[in-house]
Parts: C-alpha cells; structure tokens; sequence
C-alpha cells in the first residue's frame, strides 16, 4: 500500500511532465511551422528589396535580412522546444547572425574606425554567446562569463587608443588599464 505522500508525489509529477509535453501538441507544431514560413517569406521579401541598391548598403540589407530571419526561426523553434538547451541554441545562433551583420557594417569603414567596429562586433558576439551559456552553467560559468565579456571590453577600449599617438595614447591605454583593472 502506498503512503499519500507518494501518491502526492507521483500526481505531483505527472501534472508537471504534462504541463512540459505542450511542445509536442498539435497546436504547437502548427504555430513552428507557421513562424518558420511566416520568417521565409519575410526574408524572400527583404531580400528582393536588397537587389535595388548595391555595395556594402547591399551587402548589409541581406546581412539584415538573414539576421532577422535567423532570429524569428530560432525564437519559434526554441519556443516550440521549450528547453533550457534549445533557448541556449537559439541564443548562440542568433548571436552568429547578428556578428555576421554587424562585420558587414563594419566593412564599410576604414582604418581604426572600421578595427574598433570589428573589435566591437567581436564584444558584442562574445558577451551574446557568454549571457547564452552562462544561463544553463554553474555560478562559476557566469563568472567566466563575466570575464570573458570584461576581457573584450577591454580589447575594444585599446583598440580605440589605436587612434592616438604619444602620450594621448599611452594616457588612453592607461585609463583603459584603470578601467578593467589590468
């Protein structure tokens, strides 16, 4: 004979692992898949809009468009998936596409502008895939997250210094130094 509070118990569970099944309802495949064609036809549109100008305004209207077509499908299928691993995915991918944009915007400038762009891209990028991971991992994972997204914070502040000459430049790495405590 079970005790009721193995029975509370055992209930307690099957109500939880069924309010967690919603994903592979009907209802819910069908919203994916909406969302899925609804970002297809989004880009296919904003793409045929990129082919009216050319260049790097070209190149980043496309970059755009894929940004934004990555996000929408991994927000849908994250939610569809509706996992701690998938909104991790989702968020890495996403990151990815938004990199890929921003290096675009990047290509358009030149000499220190167009390295701090890169080196902030390259912030941005890490700090995107450090929240990512670090919302899944331990406490010390958010701290090498921390770290991680400090440290390319500091790259791009030098980065920045690369503009001057002399002792503006080195007042500018030392204030940097100040700053990340390095």
């Amino acid at each position: 004979m079970r005790s009721p509070h193995s029975i509370l118990l055992i209930g307690a569970a099957l109500l939880w692992a069924a309010s967690h099944v919603h994903a592979a309802t009907p209802q819910a495949k069908l919203a994916y898949q909406q969302a899925r064609d609804a970002a297809g036809a989004a880009y296919k549109s904003a793409r045929a809009q990129c082919n009216t100008v050319t260049g790097n305004p070209r190149d980043l209207c496309i970059a755009e468009a894929e940004a934004t077509r990555v996000r929408t499908e991994e927000e849908a299928r994250a939610t569809y998936e509706d996992t701690v691993d998938a909104y991790t995915r989702a968020r890495m991918r996403i990151a990815d596409a938004n990199y890929d944009r921003d290096k675009t915007r990047c290509a358009a400038l030149t000499g220190n502008d167009k390295d701090v762009c890169k080196e902030q891209a390259k912030a941005t990028l890490i700090a995107a895939q450090a929240d990512a991971k670090a919302d899944q991992k331990t406490i010390e994972a958010r701290n090498q997250a921390r770290q991680d997204k400090l440290a390319a914070a500091y790259k791009v502040a030098l980065e920045k210094c690369d503009a001057f000459a002399g002792a503006a430049k080195d007042q500018c790495v030392s204030a940097a130094k100040t700053e990340f405590a390095r």
